[in-house]
């Protein structure tokens, strides 16, 4: 081991605290970019796997009813290889000893065999063999919430009859990965069901017909060259039997929710990260330099006896890639156990026939070089100056700081203070780049925990405003075709209902230009009550009686504004098109989502006074004789009631939230532990003989502990405003960075954030605290106080002139 070998070795032993703690915020970003791009590969990996092992299609459609014979027809369309049609039909459904009514789709199974697209995986039971009959495979994520199993059976109500079905096999399907995205974001009252298409077609007077298509491509169009062709060409084909409008893969509910979490998911692999190795790089610099300022002399002596200074330069380099070799080892370690944790939170959600953490070697590789790059480059400076350091001056010891009044002292306010913080004051002062860096590393722990731990309160606020405010129903009820306003009437005679308000749903694609999104309009009477428009700040927008409101999300997706015109495509009826005006925005954060005047949007469809739906104030203490009613009207599609959907929401977003903001604080606590920490060791490094003399001198050990900890403390307590203003920047930043797509998250901070932030951080600086006031008792006062500690040279048994001029001693 050569000499410089054996001094590195001694270094890192002298200071294994700070070495540590340096380590363990390098090991924190990499933990966090490590975790979260795995994640990231090994969802997209299996989505896209997924996708062709199940023959997942690229092109969906939707019609009223159209006869078999057409179906040879979509395959010749130019860029369409594959085509299969089916039959589908939301209907309610009724389980034992469950009051809520719940929705269930039934799809219909081929003739003879399995979809050949759309494939089923079966994980348990059996496959339907008898297509006559009422066997039926249901999805794994209802099967598991509400306990079915092969065997069970509920009642399903098919065309207005109830029927008994008997569940045979569980299955998952490509197009339900994350079925709540088809429910409203409730899962546990959404069930997928797979019967024979006999015995469907038959109960919904189906026979020789099909409502529903799927559609692969071939050649060019599988990178989706000629998808909005072949789109427009099924529209054309599908158009005179009730086409509600073809869509790609990009529109259908499922992967287009679980693409978004993707998304997500690599957001928060480079964004966090970035802050942690940032405040990473800091740390080391910071100990680099003072390091190399109490190695003077041995710098000196190096250079003196022939050492080049490239060998002095690596030999500093060195101290930084242990620390992070070291950190580095920890970060993948810790990555790969949080990547897993990670991953068996989204497999409660998306519903894939495995999903296994595999973290591609590129990924700790690219956290250790970025690592690595980033504290050489922190620490190149600090090392530029060792190099460059001529031995005569070295030999010296560096200048003590020249004394000056602060700044309130020159404006004659130093009697206001003691002389204790005048000296914590000017000590600030005259090093203005280390309090500034300091003050920089714990604000950067605030503003990660903000921006990990503020969606708790976005949720909260979601559902107030969305399900309290904006929706204000008990119960939303679909009919499963178009009435008269007849239909209300019946409705409000059910037991419980204090109010019903009825609406209007028309399927449409509007088009501004060369922007078009597909989605619906509701019609709400004019003097509604159940059902909102609120603008940002919650005031209500009222409803015009012409023309169209759009939630802001949507009106940026089609680039328009208020007073514009915008092109609406019904893609029902009799498939009208007509220009409409844009007269106001709401911000609902659901959806992209349109609405207008009930009366008028009947007058656009040309189709008189009908109503689709309608929202139901109830008297809770009628609720279950409403439910029990409301599951045999025959008219009713489906029935979504609100409260259980917002419980179910809420305890699953708080599961999920709890275990990120744990992490996360874990993580940002690190930081605070590290920047608080180093400071403090440091500083007690650099001052020891000041702090030692002033014992010798008769302070007591808190006065003493009080002169370094009070600098730290007064530096927290700048630190946490400016944590708090970056944490609400960093949140909207990655709040920027995502696309909403099923809902928008609003941006709100809420005191309970900024409280529970600053108390993981003050927690953090206070065992830091604690950790070096140990050290300040354990001073040796004689030594240190002369100068012969650990074989430094004697010095005069006298105050340092450091400490002489922070006490203001010419």
């Amino acid at each position: 081991m050569s000499m410089l070998t054996r001094k590195l070795v001694r270094d890192l032993w002298l200071v294994k605290g700070q070495v540590v703690t340096i380590a363990l915020v390098v090991a924190s970003g990499i933990a966090a970019f490590t975790a979260s791009l795995a994640t990231y590969e090994s969802l997209k990996r299996m989505q896209a796997s997924y996708y062709e092992t199940a023959r997942f299609a690229h092109v969906f459609a939707a019609v009223r009813r159209a006869p078999n014979a057409i179906a040879p027809r979509l395959l010749e369309i130019p860029g369409v290889a594959e085509a299969e049609t089916t039959i589908a039909f939301d209907v309610l459904l009724d389980l034992p000893g469950v009051l809520e009514p719940m929705i269930g789709r039934m799809i219909a199974l081929p003739d003879h065999g399995l979809p050949a697209m759309n494939r089923l995986t079966l994980m348990a039971g059996r496959w339907v063999d008898a297509p006559e009959s009422n066997q039926a495979l249901v999805t794994e994520t209802f099967a598991k919430k509400r306990g079915l199993r092969p065997g069970s059976t509920l009642t399903a109500l098919l065309n207005g009859k109830r029927e008994t079905i008997e569940v045979v096999g569980i299955v998952l399907s490509p197009e339900y990965i994350f079925a709540a995205a088809h429910a409203g974001g409730d899962d546990s009252n959404f069930g997928v069901f797979w019967i024979g298409r006999k015995r469907l077609a038959a109960a919904f007077n189906m026979e020789g017909a099909f409502n529903r298509v799927a559609l692969r491509l071939g050649g060019v169009a599988t990178a989706g060259a000629s998808e909005r062709a072949v789109i427009d060409a099924v529209d054309r084909l599908l158009e005179p039997y009730g086409s509600i409008g073809a869509h790609g893969r990009a529109e259908q509910p499922s992967h287009q929710a679980v693409t978004q979490e993707i998304g997500e998911q690599r957001v928060f692999g480079i964004v966090l990260p970035t802050v942690f190795l940032g405040v990473a790089v800091f740390l080391l610099n910071v100990v680099l330099t003072r390091q190399i300022g109490t190695q003077r002399s041995q710098i000196a002596a190096l250079k003196a006896l022939g050492c080049p200074d490239r060998r002095i330069g690596l030999h500093y380099l060195q101290f930084v890639v242990v620390i992070v070799a070291l950190g580095s080892a920890l970060g993948v370690a810790a990555g790969a156990w949080l990547g897993h944790l990670l991953t068996g939170l989204y497999a409660q959600f998306f519903h894939f026939p495995s999903l296994d953490f595999e973290m591609p070697l590129w990924i700790p590789l690219a956290g250790a070089a970025a690592s690595l790059a980033a504290a050489v480059g922190g620490a190149l400076n600090a090392v530029l100056r060792v190099v460059r350091l001529p031995p005569a001056e070295a030999m010296r010891p560096a200048s003590p700081p020249t004394f000056r009044p602060t700044v309130a002292e020159r404006l004659g306010l130093g009697h206001l203070y003691s002389p204790a913080v005048r000296m914590i004051v000017r000590d600030m002062e005259r090093r203005p780049a280390r309090a500034l860096a300091t003050i920089s590393g714990i604000a950067g722990a605030v503003a990660i925990l903000i921006a990990g731990t503020w969606w708790n309160e976005a949720i909260d606020y979601l559902l107030e405003v969305e399900f309290r405010m904006r929706e204000r129903q008990d119960v939303s009820v679909v009919l499963a075709e178009p009435a008269s306003t007849a239909a209300v009437y019946d409705l409000a005679r059910l037991p419980g209902v204090i109010r019903a308000e009825v609406d209007r749903s028309a399927r449409v694609r509007f088009v501004n230009g060369q922007r078009t999104h597909r989605g619906d309009i509701t019609g709400l009477p004019a003097d509604s009550s159940l059902r909102l428009l609120l603008d940002d700040r919650l005031a209500e927008v009222p409803l015009p009686p012409h023309g169209l409101v759009f939630n802001r999300t949507l009106a940026e997706r089609l680039g328009v504004a208020p007073g514009d015109t915008v092109r609406v495509e019904f893609l029902q009826g009799k498939r009208l098109a007509r220009d409409v005006p844009l007269v106001a925005l709401a911000a609902d954060l659901m959806g992209l989502r349109a609405f207008m005047d009930r009366d008028a949007l009947n007058r656009l469809l040309g189709e008189g006074d009908a109503l689709s739906g309608a929202r139901l104030q109830l008297d809770g203490a009628q609720r279950e004789a409403f439910l029990k009613r409301i599951k045999e009207t025959p008219r009713v599609a489906f029935a979504i009631e609100i409260g259980p959907m917002i419980r179910y929401f809420r305890e699953t977003s708080a599961r999920n939230i709890l275990i990120f903001t744990t992490v996360l604080s874990i993580l940002a606590g690190t930081i605070a532990v590290g920047v608080v920490y180093n400071n403090a060791r440091i500083a007690l490094a650099e001052r020891a003989w000041e702090l030692a003399s002033l014992r010798v001198l008769g302070f007591t050990r808190g006065e003493v502990s009080g002169l370094l900890l009070g600098e730290l403390a007064i530096e927290v307590a700048i630190a946490l405003p400016l944590g708090w203003i970056a944490g609400y920047a960093l949140s909207a930043f990655i709040v920027g960075l995502i696309e909403p797509e099923t809902f928008r998250i609003p941006l709100v901070v809420g005191p309970r954030t900024y409280a529970y932030a600053s108390l993981i951080v003050l927690a953090a600086g206070a065992a830091s605290a604690l950790v070096v006031r140990r050290k300040i008792d354990q001073l040796d006062l004689v030594g240190e106080a002369i100068g012969r500690r650990r074989g430094r040279p004697a010095a005069k048994a006298s105050i340092s002139p450091r400490m002489c001029s922070a006490m203001g001693v010419p």
